[in-house]
């Protein structure tokens, strides 16, 4: 039985009992567990919104078998265990990619569900989602419900960026984007500040489908926020093959990376090198979709390089206002601090409104951020960008936490008390522990 972690690896969680389920019509009485139960995927959550110490883990990854798919229309139905990556692996040499994608293809499409996952195009797609027509969800009391916008819509809005909480996925359909190839067209422009950044989102949305940017978080006073941005398309040509990507093969981290490997002067390196890398103002290309969507995909386990102390990813989104100022807080702090982040992501969110309750994307601007974990110094920098966030109106993104406290949590999904009341009774998860028990999530 593999071991089950959170892809961040902190906070380190006791190990939970973990049982495997194989087939949707033969599970096991889930009345008869003495404790409670949480679903668990590929654990690609970077928190603990995946793990319920000292309780009972549903490993759900042996559900991975396709039900139905129409070459005709995209409408694809596969059991919840199936990952992105399988499903690329048969629509994309017909035509067909998954409507919207996070930056891993090694989540399961019931993860995808209940993280209500984004990418590259919401400001176009909007969430995961949103392209979901219906699934069934297996209550611990044995009833079977067929959820979609018509029938169950209450339980289908709470399910839908419900963290796992309101019973275990058994299939999902969902409709697939038409596509001519596998290739993307890309253009990365080199901007020198955040208003350069926003300048170009402005004109970048209405003829990109695909829109993030690579932030250097360490650059200061005028260059703060100074990154590259990748916009993209995909390929029109009917004449480049799916067959002739010629996908790498992942390289694996096999050890934990010592402390000292990621520290200032080596993040500083890495920052400067990948920036001015990018020589050209402006670079066009032509890539698979692979190294497009899905680079740290080629470097397998790489969260190994934080070492035995992990890391914690940190996402917010704030609404747009006329100078960003959580945005700059933020980057100010970091690079004052001198405590960088190799992956410092920063993308504008459309107005696409998803159906679940807890969904994480609205409009404005989000960043995500990854610091090695320091101990009570990462903590008290967390808890004070979350400050910056909820003075300005934002939110912080679950999936992504391991430490929000329970008030954090309310300003952050107001509809929390509507969404609790379709939780199922038997299942529980150590973030929704801490993060609806004031004693161990008071600010």
């Amino acid at each position: 039985m593999r071991r089950p972690e959170s892809w961040g690896r902190y906070p380190s969680i006791k190990p939970e009992n973990i049982k495997a389920v194989h087939w949707r019509n033969d599970l096991t009485d889930l009345q008869q567990i003495d404790k409670t139960v949480l679903p668990y995927g590929l654990g690609r959550s970077y928190g603990d919104s995946c793990r319920n110490e000292d309780g009972i883990l549903l490993d759900t990854s042996n559900l991975n078998r396709f039900i139905y798919f129409d070459e005709h229309t995209g409408l694809i139905r596969c059991e919840a265990g199936v990952s992105l990556a399988e499903i690329l692996e048969v629509v994309v040499p017909r035509g067909w990619f998954v409507p919207v994608t996070p930056g891993t293809k090694y989540v399961t499409v019931g993860g995808a569900i209940a993280n209500d996952v984004h990418g590259k195009n919401h400001h176009r797609n909007g969430t995961f989602g949103c392209h979901v027509t219906c699934f069934e969800l297996l209550r611990s009391d044995g009833q079977r419900l067929f959820c979609s916008p018509e029938q169950n819509r209450d339980f289908f809005r709470a399910t839908i960026g419900g963290l796992g909480l309101t019973g275990v996925i058994l299939w999902a359909e969902f409709h697939l984007k038409p596509i001519q190839n596998s290739f993307i067209d890309v253009e990365e422009i080199r901007f020198s500040n955040l208003d350069e950044f926003f300048e170009i989102t402005a004109q970048s949305d209405q003829d990109f489908e695909y829109t993030v940017s690579w932030v250097d978080c360490l650059a200061k006073g005028k260059n703060l926020g100074r990154g590259v941005f990748m916009r993209g398309n995909n390929n029109p040509s009917k004449y480049l093959t799916s067959a002739a990507s010629n996908m790498m093969l992942p390289i694996s981290v096999p050890l934990d990376a010592p402390e000292f490997l990621l520290n200032n002067l080596t993040m500083k390196a890495f920052n400067t090198t990948f920036y001015y890398a990018h020589y050209k103002k402006v670079r066009y290309k032509t890539v698979p979709y692979d190294p497009y969507f899905y680079p740290l995909d080629f470097l397998d386990r790489w969260n190994k390089l934080y070492g035995k102390r992990g890391f914690l990813q940190y996402q917010f989104v704030v609404p747009f206002d006329n100078n960003n100022y959580a945005i700059r807080e933020v980057l100010s702090r970091i690079a004052n601090s001198g405590g960088g982040s190799f992956l410092a992501v920063l993308k504008a969110f459309g107005k696409v409104e998803s159906p679940g309750m807890l969904s994480f994307p609205r409009p404005g601007v989000t960043l995500a951020l990854d610091f090695a974990y320091h101990g009570e110094k990462t903590l008290k920098m967390l808890e004070e960008f979350d400050q910056i966030v909820f003075e300005s109106g934002g939110a912080i993104y679950p999936a992504k936490d391991a430490r929000m406290s329970a008030a954090s949590f309310e300003r952050s999904f107001p509809k929390w008390q509507e969404f609790q009341q379709y939780i199922d009774p038997k299942f529980s998860s150590s973030f929704w522990r801490r993060v609806t028990d004031p004693l161990k999530g008071a600010d």
